[in-house]
């Protein structure tokens, strides 16, 4: 996850590039700092994906095939 900081940097560049606009260094830095968000935030949500477990009314686990997989190679590693 992104720390505190990084994503008080990010709102505050982004107000600004509303308000006044940004410098090619703030730009490049605002560009920076969305990626390095946009990859903890995939990096998390394939996690949480990878570790659901399915299961139908009857009790029968339904987890799709690819999530299983996807679990699998999680472990081995």
């Amino acid at each position: 996850m992104l720390s505190k900081e990084k994503i008080n940097r990010i709102n505050e560049l982004s107000k600004k590039s509303k308000t006044s606009g940004l410098s090619m260094e703030e730009a490049k830095e605002q560009s920076k700092l969305r990626q390095e968000y946009l990859a903890s935030f995939r990096s998390n949500m394939r996690e949480t994906i990878e570790n659901v477990q399915v299961i139908d009314p009857e009790g029968n686990d339904v987890t799709p095939e690819k999530v299983k997989q996807a679990k699998n190679r999680q472990s081995k590693q």
